[in-house]
């Protein structure tokens, strides 16, 4: 039976038993986390983690959810707004820390902007504040969902552009549960990744620094994030599957042994997409998943489907391109409870 059971811990903190984190996945599939909490405090986070800490063995640190056979405690992750996230059908034996920590404060000399955002704050109010205002930085981000810790962690890309540049510096907890501030160089990004998808640190907040723009120029790249929207699937899904293939340069052995390709790089990457499509996978389904007829690159939840479904497809995508181009797909969706 599934409870919603609470226990007063550490104060006001609280934890519930036996959550249903498809509620709480863009996905909308997952099973149950024995353990579950809100926070929004840097408090309530390190009070969150030292509960875990406490609990029976098989403990691991930060965001990823790995098991760290050298410390006591009950494994623990991190949540934000669910993106990017395949929670297995069994859920995930461990606690679940939901950030609610959200508030932003914006400082503007009409040339410059920062903005500090806590990590739960969800990154579109970040580009609609902005763009409001008239601050360039962030626009072709709009519409992708998720919170500013998760968008930084996965150095979210859209549009040829990513988050990196305007990230001035990053506040982390650390696996001894101590605050660090991290420069913008010290974050590890690179195409779809950061420091913090290995390190496990936690995000807690981050400054960002926004520039003056023209209105129209602004309102142009906000136009063509909107077209983007309004080619996504109108299905639960992740988001994109794979990340797009890099070419490692001009002599790149996928353009060598597939020169009909060369007409589809952009900025040094081929569409994964493009690549699915033409082994014949589009429309592909398997229970309630479904590699959706408008993007290859995406696979939804037409309904009911469960993540064993889901990771049926993904491998049968990665299976059929490594076959047909010899490359291998690196995915974007993140697992939790596999």
């Amino acid at each position: 039976m599934i409870i919603n059971k609470k226990m007063a811990i550490s104060g006001e903190l609280n934890i519930q038993e036996n959550v249903i984190l498809a509620n709480y996945t863009t996905f909308r599939i997952g099973g149950p986390a024995k353990y579950f909490v809100e926070v929004n405090s840097v408090q309530e986070i390190k009070d969150a983690i030292l509960w875990a800490r406490r609990r029976s063995p098989g403990a691991s640190y930060g965001g990823q959810a790995k098991q760290n056979p050298s410390a006591g405690g009950l494994r623990y992750f991190i949540l934000g707004g669910g993106s990017n996230l395949l929670v297995s059908d069994e859920g995930f034996k461990g606690l679940i820390i939901k950030m609610q920590n959200a508030n932003i404060k914006m400082q503007s000399d009409n040339v410059k902007c920062k903005i500090t955002a806590e990590a739960g704050a969800p990154f579109v109010k970040i580009i609609l504040e902005t763009t409001k205002a008239g601050y360039s930085g962030a626009e072709w981000g709009f519409g992708i969902p998720g919170t500013i810790g998760g968008a930084i962690c996965g150095n979210a890309h859209r549009l040829g552009q990513s988050i990196a540049p305007i990230v001035e510096s990053v506040e982390i907890l650390d696996s001894s549960l101590e605050n660090k501030i991290l420069q913008n160089n010290e974050c590890g990004f690179d195409y779809g990744k950061s420091r913090f998808k290995k390190t496990g640190e936690i995000i807690l907040s981050a400054n960002l620094i926004f520039k003056k723009q023209e209105q129209k120029i602004i309102d142009e790249v906000l136009e063509q994030a909107k077209a983007v929207i309004r080619r996504h699937p109108p299905f639960p899904s992740a988001g994109c599957a794979f990340k797009n293939y890099e070419l490692k340069d001009k002599e790149d052995a996928l353009l060598k042994n597939h020169p009909e390709l060369k007409s589809r790089v952009r900025k040094g990457k081929i569409g994964v997409g493009f690549l699915i499509d033409q082994c014949g996978l589009k429309g592909k389904q398997i229970g309630g998943a479904k590699i959706w007829e408008g993007h290859a690159n995406y696979i939804v939840n037409v309904g009911g489907a469960k993540a064993s479904d889901i990771i049926e497809l993904i491998n049968l995508c990665k299976k059929s391109v490594k076959e047909k181009f010899g490359i291998k797909l690196e995915e974007e969706i993140r697992y939790l409870g596999f």
